[in-house]
């Protein structure tokens, strides 16, 4: 008797290990992107874009997960932040590419999280470009240049590409993963869609290169 228990205890230790295991489904863990592209193509990697919103407090709660599975998510394996750029205007969009334009990206993005979402410094609706500028100065930025890089006609062509990268993707909310532009993760919590997104990296690096 107690050796059948011990059984039953290994094997109900083993069944979430065979379920992470298991390959994504299609229809249930992702959806296949017709005619999907990558984002910012680059040979012989694997793309990984986190579509977000600063407001959005799912993406505050992703954030840091996502930063430190990137970093143990191999060499080969490129992730990449990209605004809901719906609105032209959105000054927290506009605010991500300045940041990549000025290089700035690893240490600011996470403090506009905390900006909105912890210290009430920025509004989570509304926040006009000069609020934006105006914290971002506040971390050691140039107000100027800040602004500059908002309105600058290589910000407006990435807001347009941002937006219809989400668009071709079937964004429905966010925060939204898509592997390598083919895939759109449909996990049913944070941690979940890590693991759907590890299944699928794992599918590309089975394709023949």
């Amino acid at each position: 008797m107690l050796r059948r228990l011990s059984l039953l205890w290994v094997l109900a230790a083993l069944l979430p290990l065979a379920a992470a295991a298991q390959a994504p489904a299609e229809g249930t863990d992702y959806v296949v992107i017709a005619d999907g592209q990558r984002w910012q193509p680059e040979p012989g990697t694997i793309e990984v874009v986190e579509i977000f919103a600063y407001p959005c407090g799912h993406c505050d709660r992703f954030q840091p997960m996502l930063a430190a599975w990137a970093r143990t998510a191999g060499d080969d394996v490129r992730v990449h932040y990209l605004p809901a750029a719906y609105d032209p205007g959105n000054a927290y969009a506009r605010a991500y590419f300045a940041l990549e334009a000025l290089g700035r990206v690893v240490e600011l993005h996470p403090r506009l999280f905390d900006a909105i979402h912890r210290e009430g410094s920025l509004p989570a609706r509304g926040a006009s470009r000069a609020e934006v500028a105006s914290f971002l100065a506040g971390e050691g930025l140039d107000a100027a240049r800040v602004a500059a890089a908002m309105d600058a006609p290589a910000t407006d062509e990435k807001m347009n590409a941002a937006r219809e990268f989400a668009m071709r993707s079937g964004l429905q909310g966010t925060p939204t993963l898509i592997i390598n532009g083919k895939y759109r993760v449909q996990g049913r919590s944070l941690g979940d869609s890590l693991r759907i997104a590890e299944g699928l990296i794992a599918m590309e690096r089975a394709v023949p290169r």
